[in-house]
């Protein structure tokens, strides 16, 4: 094992005997004989330099949080991150989530210290086409590790990629062990998700997370103390964290604190530091502009003080702001090479453990490829007629049996939306000390569990899921949309599809839902593809497919719509080689004639209904029909344009059947089409009886055809 003890990391850039001294007579050594805290505050004022510029010639920014905070990242990435300067995207390396995306200045600005950002990217700072948007877009090989603005989602994202460390360690050892470091504001311990990944992170006792607590008692129009009266430390205490109180904007206590977290072997630990918002800044005059509200968010000029002034203060230039000052450019250039050093010989320590161990190195690099895992879905037996939540508890079992690098969780409900079946299948529970299991008990927390998932596969190396009901998407749809933005490959298990959740009543019954996600298929990425790829299969052959889909999907997140109820299997006479047609978005399950009179397009278990109504159609009145089934619209309008026209004819009448809103078959039924859709929300009853009030049966769908056609 590698042991290079952190706190000598620093002093080795400066002669002294480290050896001779403690730790703290280190440090005293350090400030009075050889100026290790100048060129530490040097730095950090360039960074703070840097943020106030960014911000004021973009004429737009936060330019405060990112100058009180400056010393704290100075420190952090100058005397503890461990990362490869030449190779960012190391496995291996510590990971540093910033939870408050506004404060990207002064991330930008670290970055640029450390080489992965140049003078003209942050004179770019929010313009069109630059690489140092407003808020920070993950780019791990410029040392971004998340996207990160909505306030409370970042430190969240830690807590899930220290899980994947902890679950990776625990299956090949502790000399790929790392650090996950986490920047919080005031705003995001106040918003609410804090709660969940605070509990969690004490619950599993994740000693290798590491927060700063950035305290400075300003937020955008209020003080804090006007709206929270809380003890943070007190709070973070109760949920298992190691809390240290330190002055935010003093080196060496930043220091001793992250050596004090670095040796926690129990715990999270939080640092919450005292820093003073817009630290530096002053008036035209010299008036202290620190502390102040109005710093938070616009440029400095913006709040009356003097940028000039503000550069003169923090020992620049005015007149070329855009500058990394020679002895802060020498410094980081030894810290630097220390970097190196520490990478090279990680590696080396990773080479001899892969020539030691060639099954577990073949293991730990399929795991670290991201490549979907060979899977004989087909093989999956299921019962028939079942409820596709049940299908997909079929699947899971599998694939906790084959898929070993793989996270499953649930919020509190895995025995109803079956995610439970990856435990039958014999994953057993992450827990505090033991993170040889593999699934992740949130606890009733559907967005902090969401997000959690999204740091997870962040980290690498590990294909995560998570489950809930359809209607509790709602709770996920930020870490969803975050997730789609990003480009992380998390799968969603939303079952309860449908009104016939029934006697729960209008609450738990998704009706707007899926008209919601099939917008997100409609919405791009950055990479120009579907953001999101939402899955509604229409029996259990479909389900296992769909699972493929999602497994093989690396590049986006993913969906899968389940319903509570049993369905009817399709007609066919090989299902799953017939539902594997659905990798196409939509195909045709069936037809009744070979020029049908019309097209019916359903997803999900109203497919069965329309079956069922097209053999009525035929018997009672020897109406024609193409059945239809969309698992994704999306992606069905991505194929030729040959094949839609095959599977839904322009010049055939169309009538589509879905229990949400009519809307969501809007695009593929068209204006001279119908649809039955439910366009109000649900009432409490059994299932059934629902079907009967609504109209969901294969009766109803022949007589709305049947008034249709005028037959």
């Amino acid at each position: 094992m590698i042991d290079i003890p952190i706190t000598l990391l620093i002093f080795r850039y400066f002669d002294f005997p480290t050896e001779k001294h403690t730790f703290a007579e280190n440090l005293k050594f350090s400030s009075k004989n050889i100026g290790m805290e100048k060129i530490l505050n040097r730095a950090a004022d360039n960074i703070r330099i840097l943020s106030a510029s960014m911000v004021e010639k973009a004429k737009s920014g936060h330019p405060g949080g990112a100058m009180g905070g400056a010393d704290y990242i100075n420190v952090l990435y100058s005397q503890f991150l461990n990362f490869d300067p030449d190779d960012m995207t190391w496995a291996n390396r510590d990971r540093f989530f910033l939870d408050p995306g506004h404060m990207s200045p002064m991330l930008y600005s670290m970055l640029s210290l450390i080489g992965t950002y140049s003078m003209e990217d942050l004179k770019n700072f929010r313009q069109w086409g630059s690489v140092t948007p407003g808020h920070p877009e993950v780019d791990f090989k410029r040392g971004v590790e998340n996207t990160s603005g909505p306030l409370g989602q970042g430190h969240a994202m830690a807590v899930g990629a220290a899980i994947a460390e902890r679950f990776l360690v625990a299956r090949f050892g502790e000399w790929m062990a790392h650090k996950t470091y986490a920047f919080i504001s005031d705003g995001g311990i106040q918003e609410e998700i804090s709660q969940g990944a605070g509990r969690i992170a004490g619950t599993l006792g994740l000693s290798n997370l590491i927060m700063f607590y950035d305290a400075n008692e300003v937020q955008l129009s209020t003080r804090v103390n006007e709206v929270t009266c809380e003890d943070t430390a007190a709070k973070y205490q109760a949920w298992g964290w190691n809390v240290i109180t330190i002055n935010g904007n003093n080196a060496d206590e930043i220091i001793k604190a992250l050596q004090a977290a670095n040796a926690e072997k129990e715990r999270p630990t939080l640092i919450i530091g005292k820093t003073l918002m817009g630290k530096g800044a002053i008036g035209a005059n010299g008036e202290d502009f620190s502390d102040k509200v109005s710093t938070h968010g616009q440029p400095l000029t913006g709040a009356g003080a003097s940028i000039e002034k503000t550069i003169e203060n923090l020992g620049g230039d005015p007149q070329n702001p855009f500058t990394i000052f020679p002895e802060v450019a020498e410094f980081y250039a030894k810290v630097l090479d220390e970097k190196r050093a520490y990478a090279k010989a990680k590696k080396a320590e990773q080479a001899a453990w892969e020539k030691a161990n060639p099954e577990l190195a073949a293991k730990l690099h399929k795991f670290l490829s991201g490549k979907a895992p060979e899977i004989d879905y087909k093989a999956i037996q299921h019962k028939a007629n079942i409820a596709t939540r049940a299908a997909s508890a079929d699947v899971l079992v599998a694939l906790a049996q084959q898929v070993e690098n793989m996270i499953v969780s649930s919020a509190d409900l895995s025995n109803s939306d079956k995610t439970d079946g990856f435990i039958k299948g014999g994953a057993r529970n992450l827990v505090k000390g033991d993170f040889s299991g593999a699934f992740f008990q949130a606890g009733v927390a559907e967005l902090t569990m969401a997000v959690i998932c999204n740091g997870i596969a962040l980290h690498g190396g590990i294909f995560v899921a998570c489950g809930t009901f359809f209607v509790f998407s709602d709770y996920m749809k930020p870490a969803v949309r975050l997730a789609a933005l990003m480009e992380v490959p998390v799968k969603y298990v939303w079952s309860h599809d449908a009104f016939r959740v029934g006697e729960d009543g209008p609450t738990h019954q998704p009706i707007e839902h899926e008209a919601q996600l099939r917008l997100m298929e409609k919405l791009e990425n950055h990479s120009g593809k579907m953001s999101l790829l939402a899955l509604r299969p229409a029996d259990a052959a479909e389900t296992s497919v769909a699972w493929k889909m999602a497994m093989e999907n690396t590049s986006t997140p993913t969906a899968l719509i389940l319903s509570r109820q049993n369905i009817t299997d399709l007609p066919g006479t090989d299902r799953y080689d017939e539902a594997l047609q659905a990798e196409k978005g939509a195909y045709v399950v069936c037809k009744t004639g070979e020029n049908p009179d019309i097209v019916l397009v359903a997803s999900g278990s109203e497919v069965s209904t329309l079956v069922e109504g097209a053999k009525l159609l035929q018997e009672r009145k020897g109406i024609t029909s193409q059945i239809v089934s969309v698992i994704s619209e999306g992606l069905f309008r991505h194929q030729e344009q040959a094949y839609q026209e095959q599977v839904i004819p322009a010049n055939k009448p169309k009538y589509g059947l879905t229990a949400g809103l009519s809307v969501t078959l809007e695009g593929l039924v068209g204006c001279n089409g119908r649809i039955h859709g439910v366009n109000h929300f649900g009432y409490s009853a059994p299932a059934k009886v629902l079907d009967e009030k609504f109209g969901f049966t294969g009766e109803c769908v022949f007589n709305e055809v049947c008034e249709m056609l005028g037959k």
